[in-house]
């Protein structure tokens, strides 16, 4: 009998807190509004149109003949690549929002993910991988919020043509929650 009871608060002392570590993120949201990285079109045109440059008429039309000259080389060396989110279809993990692929001036490539929501849960990450399977990927982090826009920088040399699903992973139960193919 003693020895059955021993048992019992052995398995209690292992289920309950992998229990409660596993469900205590469905209950926490939690949000972040990264701007868009420096060195952007989007970012540079925000900063105009805010007002922070003030130029002569003169000045501004040479400078919108020249950015439109810059607009089409850039088109050539950007590949903006993106897709909607979605969940696992599972009726549990849910995933909307955008991801976005964006080449910054600098040469370095975001994954930028906007009015970004995701089902919370533990040991989540962003992957760019081949799959939804997460068979071959490469680990940008661990996710900075279950929702709002946040940016993660792409190592030097990562094959977007090969990588081309931006995925929600949870680690530590191997458990697909979202993704959106990029395209």
């Amino acid at each position: 009998m003693k020895k059955n009871i021993i048992i019992a608060i052995i398995a209690a002392a292992i289920v309950v807190p992998t229990a409660v570590y596993a469900a205590s993120p469905l209950f926490i949201n939690t949000t972040i509004d990264e701007p868009l990285p420096e060195g952007t079109q989007d970012a540079m045109m925000d900063k105009d149109e805010s007002g922070m440059m003030d130029k002569s008429d003169d000045a501004m039309e040479k400078d919108d003949s020249a950015m439109m000259e810059d607009d089409a080389m850039m088109e050539d060396k950007m590949v903006d690549l993106s897709g909607t989110f979605s969940g696992a279809g599972d009726g549990v993990h849910s995933a909307s929002g955008t991801a976005r692929i964006l080449n910054l001036e600098d040469g370095s490539t975001v994954l930028r993910l906007e009015d970004f929501k995701v089902t919370n849960g533990p040991d989540l990450f962003v992957y760019l991988s081949t799959d939804r399977d997460a068979s071959e990927y490469v680990d940008l982090g661990m996710l900075k919020a279950n929702s709002g826009n946040q940016n993660y920088e792409l190592p030097e040399g990562t094959d977007l043509s090969k990588y081309d699903n931006a995925i929600i992973w949870c680690k530590s139960f191997s458990v697909y929650f979202g993704g959106a193919q990029l395209a």
